[in-house]
């Protein structure tokens, strides 16, 4: 992919004669505006419709400075919390998108985006068990939310099946003797994707730090997209 201005490029996306996707041109139109707009009024709430921009444009850091001044000002304003919480796990802040998500589940318990979010913050952390709380929340929530429904059967299926449920498939990979990353990266190398996240996740209920548990697990959850297409 092709960096553009801070922003990149898909190879499915059309694109100009200067190598700029539509989609990253319109992102460029709408962040001049916004930036005009907020030029115009400094303390109008249009400050969170530009971090957002920001975010989605790969400028993560800018986006948070920019919610976090909007919020000093708004600090009951939900959606530039979420934004602001979006922008610093996509700045690898995961602990601090976590404070922000807990003061928006704090006053909005049902708030489904949020689940959705803390979610893939407490996943990418290792914390698999808080995980698989957040997507039932979620699923509660929003019963058509397929995707959540989806994730939450790979992270709950983690977990050791009682030895007469389990195929025999399930006892080996239940077994601690495979829960290694050896043996996952085989599963993620075969394309048996879900058997990987199996592996992944129980490293991780034992170990939530164990970093190369944790990037494999997105790795492997990247390649599920992908063959999802």
């Amino acid at each position: 992919m092709t960096a553009v201005t801070g922003l990149t490029t898909e190879t499915s996306a059309p694109y100009n004669r200067i190598g700029m996707s539509v989609d990253d041109q319109s992102i460029v139109g709408a962040i001049r505006r916004q930036e005009e707009r907020l030029a115009r009024d400094p303390a109008s709430l249009a400050f969170a419709q530009l971090a957002d921009l920001y975010r989605k444009a790969g400028r993560a850091r800018e986006a948070v400075a920019l919610c976090r001044d909007g919020l000093a000002r708004y600090p009951h304003y939900t959606t530039a919390r979420l934004i602001l919480a979006k922008a610093l796990a996509a700045d690898g802040q995961l602990a601090a998108a976590l404070v922000e998500l807990n003061a928006i589940l704090e006053v909005s318990p049902k708030d489904v985006q949020c689940h959705r979010l803390a979610a893939e913050v407490h996943r990418r952390l290792g914390h698999i068990d808080d995980a698989v709380t957040h997507l039932e929340a979620a699923t509660e929530l929003d019963p058509g939310d397929r995707e959540s429904r989806a994730l939450l059967s790979l992270l709950r299926a983690s977990a050791s099946p009682p030895a007469a449920e389990a195929s025999g498939l399930g006892r080996i990979l239940s077994d601690d003797t495979f829960a290694t990353i050896t043996f996952g990266a085989v599963c993620l190398e075969q394309g048996c994707i879900e058997d990987a996240v199996q592996v992944f996740t129980r490293i991780l209920r034992k170990n939530p730090d164990h970093r190369e548990a944790r990037e494999r697990l997105e790795s492997a959850l990247r390649a599920r997209q992908r063959r999802k297409g």
